[in-house]
């Protein structure tokens, strides 16, 4: 047993450190919940609305209006479920009993939500979705902030981000891929599929959670010199890194958003490649994602973060649009490209949000607060707005030029050539201005490091000052349990 934080002793601070590091196997036990956390929404936007419209008779205008409530509910929750993380002082750990609290709320509403009788409301839709989006919002973003505060240096927060992507990824692909291939190997009716999804999540919520608690313990809380002000926050959105960075990942955002609303437009009208086949498309560009997460890793500690996000954009121009290069109904070179396309695809999630952990060293060093989990939500709750109003805009200039996907490639030629626009060369543009955005970023591994050792000498002086000679006053300290 050690002393509490605020009272430990350097040496049993970096003992407890060392016990609760991120690396090898406890690495991936530890980035595992993110395989469910991450993917857990998706089939709410690609299966759920076709689900309950179809399949249970909910209408499909009440499911349109539930999904966008509650998205727009969620954009708001996420900063004021930050700032309850910051402020909060559970005795069992920060981030350790807020990411246990969402997991089973999530679980629940999954099966809820996956195991709905036909005739359903809408009222039990929204008070379902909300729930789930409750809980994944609450379980992912104190998992993020704790792999943030875990991995403290410039280079292992790329390198934990960067496996938190890789499950992400293999969540979102497994996910996918269940219900086609239990309708074709196993005959299962599409509902039924539909639903192994459900299931997927519900039982690999609770095992991943527990893999992370078992693998890794919580950081010792680090000091707090100044409490939390109205004004201290304004101050913090003025921040320059603080703003570029919530730029970079509004714009970083919007270019997959849009190319995923259009996908299957797109294959099916401009490629002439069917809908299945096209599903197999997007199924190779998470592959392609997957692989790539550690290779910008590896750039990113080679070059620095925020270079390889340069980079990065600027491939991703390269490749998105080279889509339309790819000959009409040549299925292969289309799962090529799609899967090289992906590649870069995963990078922005990565960098960005490990560049905003360093931010919030930056932060703590000048204010005095942490303010770690605040800044992850705020990329988490406003990169929501950027795809969702121009996925929405693409949408609505389709519609404008006589779009009807129904018609395919007998759509007009300029309804056609708009749709190749929207899909290829915008997203494009985004990987472009992530770039333009980035350049000049100036928080590179030298300046972290020495934040990072201002940050050390600061706390060792605040403990020392915080020590009392009475043991019995010393409060135990759930870091080396």
């Amino acid at each position: 047993m050690t002393t509490d934080a605020s009272t430990a002793t350097p040496g049993r601070e970096q003992s407890a450190e060392r016990r609760n590091a991120l690396h090898g196997w406890r690495t991936m036990a530890f980035a595992s919940p993110s395989f469910a956390l991450t993917a857990m929404l998706l089939p709410v936007l690609m299966y759920l609305p076709d689900y309950y419209a179809r399949d249970l008779g909910v209408d499909l205008a009440v499911v349109a209006f539930v999904l966008t409530t509650v998205r727009i509910a969620d954009i708001a929750f996420d900063p004021v479920l930050g700032l309850m993380m910051d402020r909060s002082h559970p005795r069992t750990g920060r981030y350790r009993t807020w990411f246990l609290c969402g997991i089973p709320l999530a679980a629940i509403a999954i099966y809820m939500l996956y195991n709905a009788p036909v005739g359903v409301s809408g009222a039990y839709l929204f008070l379902w979705l909300a729930a789930a989006n409750v809980g994944q919002s609450v379980s992912y973003l104190a998992h993020i902030s704790w792999a943030a505060s875990a991995a403290r240096s410039y280079d292992h927060r790329s390198n934990i981000f960067g496996w938190l992507m890789v499950f992400s990824v293999l969540g979102m692909f497994l996910i996918m891929a269940l219900p086609p291939v239990l309708s074709l190997t196993l005959g299962w009716e599409r509902p039924h599929a539909v639903q192994s999804m459900g299931w997927l999540m519900i039982a690999s919520l609770p095992l991943t959670a527990l893999l992370a608690i078992a693998a890794v313990g919580e950081p010792p809380r680090r000091p707090t010199l100044v409490r939390p002000s109205r004004q201290e926050l304004l101050a913090l959105l003025r921040r320059g890194l603080v703003v570029r960075l919530i730029a970079a990942d509004i714009v970083w955002g919007i270019g997959p958003s849009v190319a995923a609303a259009l996908l299957f437009a797109f294959f099916d009208s401009l490629k002439l490649i069917e809908r299945d086949l096209a599903g197999l498309a997007l199924l190779a560009y998470f592959v392609g994602g997957m692989l790539g997460a550690p290779i910008w890793v590896r750039i990113a500690k080679r070059t620095g973060k925020h270079r390889a996000l340069l980079w990065s954009g600027l491939t991703y121009a390269v490749v998105q649009s080279a889509i339309l290069l790819v000959p009409a109904g040549n299925v292969p070179l289309a799962l090529a490209g799609m899967a090289i396309a992906g590649l870069p695809s995963n990078a922005g999630p990565i960098l960005i949000r490990s560049m905003m952990a360093d931010v919030a060293d930056e932060v703590r060093l000048a204010t005095g607060v942490d303010r770690l989990s605040l800044l992850l939500s705020l990329l988490s709750s406003i990169g929501k707005i950027g795809p969702a109003v121009m996925t929405g805009l693409a949408l609505y200039a389709l519609s404008l030029a006589d779009f009807d996907i129904a018609l395919g490639a007998r759509n007009s030629t300029e309804s056609l050539w708009l749709l190749g626009f929207l899909y290829a060369i915008v997203p494009a543009a985004t990987g472009l201005l992530t770039a333009w955005v980035i350049r000049g970023y100036r928080l590179d591994a030298t300046t972290h490091a020495d934040i990072c050792r201002q940050l050390d000498e600061r706390d060792r002086t605040a403990e020392r000052e915080a020590e009392t000679p009475e043991p019995a006053q010393k409060k135990t300290s759930l870091a080396s349990i």
